[in-house]
């Protein structure tokens, strides 16, 4: 039996090895998608323990914790210690096994701790007291010092366009030549939620104080958001992000966009009808600007959020009461990329589905508004949320090596909060050189053209997206 975690860990060949070792494995990582807090990364932030960095805000952790019966209090109480909230997730790991929570922390645990002990209610003291000293004693250990250690040169936040962006600009100003470059991304997804009145006004209330523009029309909200994009541009902005449960097309006139905007900003709440229409006009409008601005767009679509009510009074939002949703999407979701490229608006777009139901449909959808222009510019994300693991992976892969171009893709990103979470570039670089090497060695492709994958490999990795993006 092989070791666990060892330095060919999922790699199942010689050419498994060869790829990972010495193509894959030194490159950096170019992180185009997180939710990792802008102000610790200015402040260069100290963690006061090993729970605080590694469960602290995991909701991926919470919801296993919780299905093996801890209570709440260990996960997201404040009458428990972090070494009693610790402890209860060690508990909780031996039942982890064949969950991808089994093999990410153990990454984790090995590469920014180089711990190789299984974690389990036996070692979880010595871990603990290990970990949480280099993380209050050690210069290596904070924010920046975890990103330098995983080789991160860039980084994008997710930022609503009602922030300052007070702590880009201080981390801009104040970083080092070895320090990453951490840039904004743009997410608007509160500008369009009009279903909520009360929570709608109140944002369009600090969108005008932020941008200092009274709004009392939607042109005044266009307005408002246009110049928001522009101080987003201006700091470094490359790429926005948009957070949907589905795609939305319907048609709209300006007049009902409008009209639509004032009755919801008078209190009044939208049919299910107007809803769709405003937000069919605000993705129309969030994309024109992005491709005016020659950025990125995003879109993470198929999650039902929020499911226990109870608990989301209680805790929040992104807490671990989230789940994967079923969308009959596909026509609009071509219907709204058609009206962009037939308008001459299609930016560089990477679409991310959660159902993997919807494969197939968003990897044949993309060769139909690929132009030509690029390589790749309209590309399938890697597997995202409850699909960021070997099977999400592999599956996401294979689908777009038989339906597109793997070649061409742009690869992997964390869609983290933790400082810890750099590992899962390995696990999908991993993945990655497994999957090709597997298929030269069952003589699917030809092994006199090794280095023309050893090159894809690479592209995937890394050069892929620095090219794409345009940092």
């Amino acid at each position: 039996m092989k070791p666990f975690i060892n330095p060919d860990f999922l790699l199942h060949s010689p050419l498994a090895q060869h790829l990972y070792h010495d193509h894959a494995a030194a490159l950096p990582i170019i992180d185009y998608h997180c939710h990792l807090s802008p102000q610790m990364v200015a402040d260069d932030y100290r963690f006061r323990s090993l729970t605080e960095v590694w469960l602290g805000g995991d909701h991926y952790k919470w919801r296993a914790m919780r299905t093996n019966g801890v209570a709440e209090r260990y996960c997201t109480g404040t009458d428990t210690t972090d070494y009693e909230k610790f402890e209860a997730w060690a508990a909780t790991m031996p039942y982890c096994m064949r969950n991808p929570l089994y093999h990410w922390s153990h990454l984790e645990l090995k590469t920014a701790f180089g711990i190789d002990d299984v974690l389990k209610p036996e070692t979880a003291r010595k871990i603990y007291d290990h970990c949480t000293d280099l993380l209050q004693n050690d210069p290596n250990y904070t924010a920046r010092g975890l990103m330098r250690r995983y080789n991160v040169e860039l980084v994008c936040t997710t930022d609503d366009p009602v922030d300052d962006l007070h702590f880009h600009t201080k981390y801009a100003a104040e970083r080092s030549e070895t320090d990453p470059v951490m840039l904004p991304a743009w997410r608007p997804d509160k500008a369009m939620a009009v279903e909520n009145p009360v929570n709608y006004r109140a944002y369009i209330e600090r969108l005008s104080q932020t941008s200092g523009i009274d709004i009392t029309t939607f042109a005044d909200l266009r307005d408002a958001l246009q110049k928001r994009h522009d101080f987003f541009a201006a700091n470094g902005c490359r790429l926005s992000d948009h957070g949907l449960e589905e795609f939305y097309a319907e048609d709209y006139t300006d007049a009902e966009v409008s009209a639509i905007f004032t009755k919801v900003m008078s209190g009044a709440k939208a049919e299910p009808i107007e809803v769709r229409k405003f937000k069919s006009a605000m993705l129309i409008l969030f994309a024109e600007m992005d491709h005016a601005s020659d950025w990125t767009q995003q879109f993470h679509y198929g999650a039902i959020r929020d499911n226990n009510t109870g608990m989301f009074r209680r805790l929040g939002p992104d807490t671990g009461f989230d789940s994967i949703g079923q969308f009959n999407t596909a026509q609009a979701m071509s219907r709204f990329f058609n009206r962009l490229a037939t308008d001459g608006h299609l930016t560089r777009t990477i679409i991310y589905n959660l159902n993997p139901a919807d494969n197939a449909m968003v990897a044949t959808m993309l060769g139909n508004f690929q132009d030509g222009t690029e390589p790749g510019k309209i590309q399938w994300g890697s597997g995202w949320w409850f699909m960021d693991q070997k099977r999400g992976m592999e599956d996401q892969m294979n689908t777009l090596s038989v339906l597109g171009l793997l070649s061409r893709f742009v690869g992997m990103l964390t869609d983290s909060r933790s400082f810890l979470s750099y590992p899962r570039h390995e696990y999908f670089r991993r993945i990655l050189c497994n999957l090709i090497a597997t298929d030269v060695v069952n003589g699917e492709l030809p092994e006199s053209e090794v280095k023309q994958m050893e090159q894809m490999v690479e592209d995937i990795s890394y050069y892929n997206a620095k090219r794409y993006f345009k940092f």
